[in-house]
């Protein structure tokens, strides 16, 4: 063994001396060239949209410790790290740097700042999460705005439209008029908001009045239609006739004049039941503006403000002219009824803003005709937990839009792609030419009409468009089919619930059109950390109450690593600085089991450690029975993936079996001078005890076990790790029956003695005179007799005397102080 164990563990100077000893031997590298079954995770890169949180640590430690245990079970793991790096999110996070919008600069001064603000943000996350002691080979780190990356964005959109998945086309489209950019339905997030419920007077061609209620007064200048349900007696008269309301205050025309039309899609008891139609207030609109064939009316521009179709009220912003056509109504007398409600809205999930739908050119997917191959896609995976799936689920049966993947942006994937200004035509880029921007290349061929004239596509892929594709991106698809075929499909792929809408469901899109199959067999969906009042901590939201730095300078990477894996995976926890306490405790305690450990085995012979020894006590099997079953709980668990179950196993033996219970009742034995038979089955014990409790503490907490086990076990063991160690394997030689059940008459001994000690205001290790023990069988008397060492060791007792008793005792102890 090495220099002995300091007296105190500390974390603040072996942490980071360790992650820097790692850093430099990197024992988590994958090899390419090895024999074991490769075990692929499709890690989650992280937005580069603020700074990480405790939440990421929460949940990448859950990942880590899948990885770390299918590692020590001889699996090559392959386990990268990406940085989502393009996109929205990164824009809004320089923008909010700089305190400038995009638009305000040139577009080449803009990407130059978030490439510089990227570099920098990368490089603290790679701290922070080697810190944290992630078992990443940080050689395969990729970045979504990579060159590797956009070749392969850029590729899988070639593929799609080439196989007629992917298409352009000027559309009614979700759109973000803050971001100014089209959204995907997977985008949206609904809000409760208030707002004012008004009804007012259209007047229908016969001089009768119809009203209508909205809380959409500012689309009245792309009012198109009045509808109302067919089988309505109150507006049957009114089917068929024009609506007419004045407008000339607020739109180009004097008066409004529409069509009032039957659909059975209105809903009767809603507001008056007559329904304006305006182009486009809500996906109905867009409904009825394609079955009945309506005129398209843009009265909210890309930046959301009224168009010149709102005549006086153009250049307003749309909530500035919802205000002032509700007072310009009231001044005509056209307002019948006014009410303050809650209105649910979608808005965009990355800045809160409400989205409006506009008629654009966007570039699309199609997957609302492949539901049910989604559908079962999802069931040919196995999801951790199971009812996970059912989220996939209600997502894909309720789509209404195809993947919207075009963006109106500045840093992101451009598409590969120009337009034949002669005959319209697509032009792709050659897979040789990938990554490419059209912007400013040329496809260096004529189109098949001849012409050489190309409009280049200007804008850039949605970031999913480029995420969905990290498992052909760490696979190496575009480039390597070889590396593909090993790492396709992955084994594992980790992420948090709030993205099954989004990055698991685009990347099952992109495998099954890509490929044919699903990209991963396993999905480990993890839970969120919370913030005070339950809600989700975030990067955008800076909500966290404490830095990942900050805990871990306070508390420990392996205590901030203990509080991430008390729950089970897929549930939301806070944050809790007594679970942080806790696992400090458990760190102290194993440090100061292997200091008195290591002070009872300087002198074992090292030559016996592979061979059971002949003389072990009833005490000695009991402890080996009972971590055997630790073992076996501990593997079954975390091969599926219940790293709670597994830890709390592992420290309820270590706790009380070896530390209160065995310590106390081999300590004799270990303290005696002369290497009897009896002190070499209590070392033999307890080596093994120690060594395969670090080993299922390990992928838990890496800093303590790997200090211990280099001090203590790194000689004898032969690996220079014990993250590159072989997990424990079942022993089933050790399991024994007959050595539990001694075991367990010996602990209600002690508990007995424990007791009494108690009540009589004795310590712990008061000597008592005299313990009569009853057996209820002669062969347990036999063993009990044999184990008095241990017996005396932990109750203090004098004298001892042993009977056999007539029948089983309801105390198996008479105790004379």
């Amino acid at each position: 063994m090495s220099t002995m164990l300091p007296n105190r563990y500390s974390f603040r100077a072996v942490e980071p001396r360790l992650a820097q000893a790692w850093a430099t031997d990197d024992p988590y590298a994958f090899d390419p060239q090895g024999t074991g079954p490769i075990y692929t995770i499709d890690t989650p890169p992280p937005t580069v949209s603020g700074e990480l949180h405790i939440g990421h640590c929460f949940s990448y430690t859950q990942a880590d410790v899948i990885a770390r245990f299918h590692r020590m079970r001889g699996e090559r793991v392959f386990f990268p790290m990406g940085f989502d790096d393009n996109g929205l999110p990164t824009e809004r996070l320089v923008e909010k740097t700089l305190k400038r919008k995009a638009i305000e600069m040139e577009r080449a001064e803009f990407l130059e700042h978030c490439y510089a603000l990227i570099e920098q943000t990368e490089d603290r996350f790679e701290a922070l999460l080697r810190r944290l002691s992630l078992s990443v080979d940080w050689r395969y780190r990729y970045s979504t705005i990579s060159p590797l990356a956009q070749r392969t964005a850029q590729l899988s959109f070639i593929r799609l439209y080439e196989a007629g998945r992917a298409y352009a086309q000027f559309a009614p489209t979700l759109w973000c008029p803050e971001c100014q950019t089209a959204i995907a339905q997977a985008e949206l997030e609904d809000k409760l908001l208030p707002t004012l419920f008004t009804t007012f007077a259209f007047t229908l061609t016969d001089g009768t009045t119809l009203p209508i209620a909205t809380t959409r007064p500012e689309l009245l200048p792309a009012c198109v239609a009045i509808f109302v349900h067919p089988a309505d007696p109150r507006y049957t008269h009114a089917i068929g006739q024009n609506a007419q309301l004045t407008s000339g205050t607020f739109a180009q025309t004097e008066t409004l004049t529409v069509p009032v039309l039957a659909d059975t899609l209105v809903d009767p008891s809603k507001g008056s039941g007559a329904v304006m139609c305006c182009t486009f207030g809500d996906a109905t609109d867009i409904r009825w503006y394609h079955t009945h064939q309506l005129p398209l009316r843009n009265a909210i521009g890309r930046d959301g403000r009224m168009t010149d179709l709102a005549g006086p009220l153009a250049g307003l912003r749309s909530e500035q002219a919802r205000k002032r056509i509700l007072q310009l109504l009231q001044e005509q007398g056209a307002i019948l009824h006014q009410e303050a409600i809650e209105h649910s809205i979608g808005t965009h999930e990355r800045c809160g803003t409400p989205v409006e739908y506009l008629h654009a050119r966007q570039w699309f997917i199609q997957v609302l005709d492949q539901k049910e191959r989604l559908l079962e896609a999802g069931r040919q995976i196995q999801w951790q937990p199971a009812y996970m799936r059912m989220r996939y689920e209600h997502w894909v049966e309720n789509l209404q839009w195809d993947w919207c993947i075009s963006r109106q942006r500045f840093l992101g994937v451009p598409f590969p792609a120009w337009t034949c200004r002669a005959c319209g035509e697509v032009m792709l880029a050659t897979l040789e030419q990938l990554p490419i921007d059209p912007r400013s290349s040329q496809p260096g061929r004529a189109c098949r009409c001849g012409a050489a004239d190309f409009v280049p596509e200007m804008d850039v892929m949605d970031t999913w468009a480029t995420s969905s594709c990290s498992p052909q991106i760490i696979g190496r698809w575009a480039d390597d089919p070889v590396w593909f075929a090993q790492h396709f499909p992955a084994a594992l792929r980790p992420q948090g619930h709030d993205i099954i809408r989004t990055w698991a469901f685009y990347s099952i899109v992109k495998a099954l059109n890509l490929h044919g199959t699903v990209p991963w067999q396993k999905l480990l969906i993890t839970g969120h950390a919370l913030a005070n009042g339950q809600q989700k901590i975030s990067k955008s939201k800076s909500n966290s109450s404490v830095q990942p730095e900050q805990a871990i300078e306070q508390e420990s990477a392996d205590a901030l690593r203990y509080w991430a894996t008390s729950v089970k995976i897929g549930s939301d926890t806070p944050y809790s600085p007594e679970q942080l306490a806790n696992g400090r405790r458990l760190v102290t305690k194993l440090w100061q089991a292997s200091r008195f450990v290591e002070s009872r085995l300087q002198d074992i012979d090292r030559s016996t450690l592979a061979t059971t020894p002949a003389g072990l006590l009833a005490t000695d099997r009991w402890l080996l029975s009972r971590l055997a079953h630790t073992i076996t709980s501990a593997t079954a668990a975390l091969a599926h993936e219940d790293i709670a179950t597994a830890r709390q196993e592992t420290e309820r033996f270590f706790w009380s079996d070896l530390c209160d219970n065995y310590l106390e009742l081999a300590k004799s034995r270990l303290y005696q001078t002369e290497p009897t038979p009896e002190r070499h089955a209590a070392q033999w014990t307890l080596y093994h005890a120690l060594l395969t409790v670090l080993k299922l503490l390990a992928p838990y907490l890496p800093f303590v076990t790997e200090e211990i086990y280099l001090h203590l076990f790194a000689q004898q063991e032969g690996r220079s790790s014990i993250h590159s160690a072989l997990w424990p394997a079942e022993q089933r030689a050790w399991l024994d029956e007959a050595a539990e059940a001694t075991g367990k008459t010996m602990l209600t001994i002690l508990g007995a003695v424990r007791r009494y000690k108690a009540e009589q205001g004795l310590s712990v290790g008061s000597q008592i005179q005299h313990l009569q023990i009853l057996a209820v069988s002669a062969e347990d008397l036999q063993i009990l007799e044999a184990a008095t060492c241990d017996l005396r060791s932990a109750t203090r007792a004098q004298e001892f005397s042993f009977t056999l008793a007539l029948q089983d005792p309801s105390e198996p102890v008479l105790i004379t102080g």
